[in-house]
């Protein structure tokens, strides 16, 4: 079981892949993500135990130092996050959508995670900044109540620290929109 999960953001890939080559080294942790993303940056996503994951960061953080753009080391994990990043969600019917914007990886799946916990909703998809250039973006269904309040509380978590684009939140998305969502 995957108890927790640690993200470098990195702003080149040379700095990337010694940052996860050195994370993995570090400790006990199993590699989910590690690939060059848009434009030009580098993400390493990790999962294990909380200190080994911890410990794997810190020493990513180390060797990449100012070229690390974002990070985070997230303690128990919504089980959901991972289909959401492999866009291997299985959401059955839009009902409300949500949408979450941000400037970088790290920054959308701290709101992902903050989001599923924060109400009864469904992640659709975790989009990391491939084809978006560098943006992330995370979207989400449920009732409009439960889509508003995740909405708010994933966008709330990245706000200060200026990683949030924007955020939409649309009671009935029409069906022909519905079917470029999955």
């Amino acid at each position: 079981m995957k108890h927790a999960i640690g993200l470098l953001e990195i702003e080149n890939v040379t700095k990337g892949i010694l940052a996860a080559d050195t994370m993995l080294k570090s400790g006990n942790v199993e590699l989910v993500v590690a690939q060059p993303m848009c434009p030009g940056k580098y993400i390493v996503l990790v999962s294990g135990d909380v200190g080994a994951v911890q410990s794997a960061v810190r020493s990513g953080q180390a060797v990449a130092k100012e070229s690390v753009v974002n990070d985070f080391v997230l303690p128990n994990v919504h089980p959901s996050i991972f289909p959401a990043l492999n866009g291997c969600s299985e959401v059955k019917q839009i009902r409300a959508l949500g949408v979450i914007e941000t400037y970088s990886v790290a920054s959308a799946v701290v709101a992902a995670d903050t989001a599923v916990k924060a109400a009864g909703v469904e992640l659709i998809e975790i989009r990391l900044a491939r084809g978006l250039g560098g943006k992330s973006i995370i979207s989400l269904t449920g009732d409009v109540g439960a889509v508003s309040a995740a909405i708010q509380a994933g966008s709330h978590v990245i706000k200060e620290s200026g990683f949030l684009v924007d955020q939409i939140v649309i009671p009935a998305p029409h069906k022909g929109l519905q079917a470029s969502i999955f």
